[in-house]
Formats: C-alpha cells, sequence, structure tokens
C-alpha cells in the first residue's frame, strides 16, 4: 500500500521536507522575493494563481524528487490545484516520489500571555476527508511562541496535541508545530519548557499512534534529542524561521536526527525572471545544501 510505503519513506529515509504552504498572509512576501511585485496581480484569485505557477515550477523541477526531498507540505488550494495534468498529491506521489502534507491552520490568535494559540479550524473533518481522498499522508499546523512562559506554552501544546488526535482519527500523521520565534528574549528558555510540555504530551498519546513535530531549530544543539528517540514521535523536522539558508543549515547540522522542513530558505535566491535552466540550477543548488545539513551531522 502507499500509505505504508509513505511510513517508511518518513520515518527512515534521508532528506528533508520541503514547505510550500505560504497562505494568505505570507504569500505577497513570497511573491515579492520571487520577483513579483504587488502591482503585478490584484485579488487574491490572481495572487494565489501566480504563487500556484511558482510552486507547480518548484515542484516539477529535476532536482525535486523523493531522492533528496522526502515531503512536502501544501497550502489547501495547493492541494486542490493541478500539476502536469494531475491533481497535485498525486503529481508529487506517483511522479515525484515526494510525500504530500496538507497546511490545516487558519492562522494566529492575537498574542496572549506571550504565545499565539491557533485560531479555531472550522470544517476541519470535511478538509481532512477531501485531503484523505486525494492521497495526502498527513498534515500541519502551526502555533507561536514568542516568552518562555509557562501556562501559555502548556497552552499552545495541549491545543497542537488535541487537534493532533482529531486529525489521527483519519488516518493522517499530524505534524505538531509550536513555533518558538528567533526573536524572542530568551528563546532558550522558551525550548526549555517547551521541551518539558511537549515530553509530557508525547507520554500520554496512546499507543499505536505517533506524531512528527515541527521545531525551531534550538540554541542548544540536541536538546531535542529525546523527542528525536521518543517511541510516539516519527520525525522530528526542523522550521528556518527566518533564518537566511546559510545559517539554517549551519544550525541544523549541529542536531542529531533533525531533518529540514524550509520554506523561505528552501525558495531563497529564486525569481521568476530565470530560465528554468538557471532556476533548475539554483533550486538543486539549495536542495543539496538543505538536503547536506539535514543527513550529514557535525
Amino acid at each position: 500500500m502507499a500509505n505504508d510505503k509513505m511510513t517508511a519513506q518518513i520515518t527512515e529515509k534521508g532528506g528533508f521536507i520541503a514547505a510550500l504552504d505560504q497562505s494568505g498572509g505570507s504569500t505577497p512576501g513570497a511573491l515579492r522575493l520571487y520577483g513579483i511585485p504587488d502591482s503585478a496581480y490584484s485579488g487574491d484569485a490572481e495572487m494565489f494563481k501566480l504563487m500556484h505557477e511558482m510552486r507547480v515550477r518548484i515542484m516539477s523541477a529535476p532536482a525535486f524528487t523523493g531522492d533528496k526531498v522526502i515531503g512536502a507540505i501544501l497550502f489547501e488550494a495547493t492541494m486542490d490545484g493541478q500539476a502536469k495534468g494531475k491533481a497535485v498529491p498525486a503529481f508529487l506521489w506517483e511522479d515525484r516520489g515526494v510525500i504530500p502534507f496538507l497546511k490545516v491552520d487558519k492562522g494566529l490568535e492575537a498574542e496572549n500571555d506571550g504565545v499565539s494559540l491557533m485560531k479555531p479550524i472550522p470544517g476541519l473533518d470535511a478538509l481532512l476527508d477531501r485531503a484523505v481522498k486525494l492521497g495526502v499522508f498527513g498534515t500541519k499546523m502551526r502555533s507561536v511562541i514568542n516568552l518562555p512562559s509557562q501556562a501559555g506554552i502548556a497552552a499552545v501544546v495541549a491545543q497542537q496535541f488535541e487537534v493532533a488526535a482529531q486529525i489521527a482519527l483519519h488516518g493522517l500523521m499530524p505534524i505538531i508545530e509550536p513555533e518558538v520565534s528567533i526573536k524572542s528574549p530568551d528563546k532558550a528558555g522558551a525550548e526549555a519548557i517547551l521541551l518539558a510540555e511537549l515530553t509530557k504530551q508525547l507520554d500520554a498519546v496512546p499507543e499505536g499512534r505517533k506524531v512528527m513535530l515541527k521545531l525551531t531549530i534550538p540554541d542548544v544543539p540536541d536538546l531535542y534529542a529525546g523527542l528525536v528517540n521518543h517511541k510516539r514521535v516519527a520525525r522530528v523536522v526542523a522550521l528556518s524561521g527566518g533564518y537566511t539558508r546559510a545559517d539554517a543549515c549551519q544550525r541544523l547540522a549541529a542536531n542529531h536526527g533533525m531533518i529540514a522542513s524550509f520554506s523561505r530558505a528552501l525558495t531563497e535566491g529564486l525569481t521568476r525572471g530565470m530560465s528554468d535552466a538557471e532556476f533548475d540550477a539554483a533550486l538543486a543548488k539549495s536542495i543539496d545544501e538543505i538536503y547536506q545539513a539535514s543527513t550529514v551531522k557535525v
């Protein structure tokens, strides 16, 4: 079964996960970096059409295969879209050997107690049903931690695991992403609290169920080694969080067992005006660099 092959790939294979899930809030910035100014489109439909074209260009590039890119996280509109005449999740898995994931959160609540919880996710069950039918393997949802607030971080982690349990009922693999901001005035302090809360929640996950974790690269190398080896964790992946690709890769290489799930650091330097040969070469270089940091540890 495809699902068994995907499970083996996501838990054991060397490589990294591409995050292609910029949503409404982050899309204009991603397009600007790609060389498309705000003035080039009007309205969300045109904006997402341009974003979809960029994502298809990435997904169909020669280097974007399961050899190094073991998974890709998609925005809902990308999941529903087409690539080379196929539904995107089918194209990724059947043509590229890349496991499709879906971003399911609807953004963040205003900051409270040093953290931003996820907004409610109305219609989540229907979305998950649709994802399963399209061949999606798992999901991703993001919260943000700014301060080392015990109560705030506990609330973030509890909410993540509660929604993850709902997602698991659909047979999907949840990626839990409690991002510690790289701008936090006490990032290491927040990470120590996060580690304790994640461990507590993981210990309570029922037998036979696993989750993935997507975490900011910690200030203390190998801080999350215990999570990497936890029996309820399928994989621990790292977000780039605003670090440059060079910086993110250097930090990641010091964390054994963690692999990348980069967004901005993956697409850094790619522009619309590049010829296909230039674009493919630049993306291949980026993929190589991130793959090395994910697999070769210092």
